[in-house]
């Protein structure tokens, strides 16, 4: 009977995901806009986040993970940049992490593009400047990235650190790219 009652229950779930018309089902997580402040991989107490993760939706160790879709450093020119993870040696997906630029306002970037992305060169960056993330493959059931976007808001040259606002997309596949539970 308990087996019965749990297949009746599923019927509902299952005939909702095949009669919807997006194929990755239904978002579960809300994107949400965060202020974020990294610190440079170089110069910076060990204890001092250096990358940021989609998929957690926020900074990261580079000493705890190598699961990061972007870090920051300064370079010895003194310029600020992000370094993706194939830029540091690292290994990746066939989608592998990148960032694109783009002159869109940061509330009005909406959807994130499939391609486009540098995803093997250093990218400077400047207060202001506004990019998408593609984030690495992690629904390995799926094999589609997670997506999100930034804008630099400001350095601390003393610090060597960086702040930015980021929204994190982390629902599977998903592109969309504003605030609430996507549906695409």
């Amino acid at each position: 009977m308990r087996q019965l009652i749990f297949l009746v229950a599923l019927v509902p779930v299952g005939l909702a995901a095949a009669c919807s018309n997006n194929p990755l089902g239904s978002a579960v997580l809300p994107n949400v806009v965060d202020t974020v402040v990294l610190g440079a991989l170089v110069g910076t107490p060990i204890v001092v986040p250096s990358a940021f993760s989609v998929n957690a939706g926020q900074p990261v160790r580079t000493d705890q993970t190598s699961q990061f879709d972007f870090a920051y450093n300064i370079d010895p020119a003194g310029r600020h940049v992000f370094l993706t993870p194939t830029v540091l040696g690292l290994p990746s997906s066939s989608a592998p992490p990148g960032l694109l630029a783009t002159t869109d306002a940061f509330s009005s970037i909406d959807q994130a593009p499939l391609n486009g992305y540098v995803t093997a060169d250093t990218i400077p960056i400047s207060v202001g400047e506004r990019y998408i993330i593609r984030g690495q493959v992690v629904c390995t059931t799926l094999g589609v990235p997670q997506y999100g976007k930034l804008q630099v808001l400001s350095f601390d040259d003393a610090d060597r650190k960086v702040t930015f606002e980021v929204l994190s997309n982390r629902n599977c596949g998903f592109r969309n790219l504003q605030p609430g539970t996507p549906t695409d």
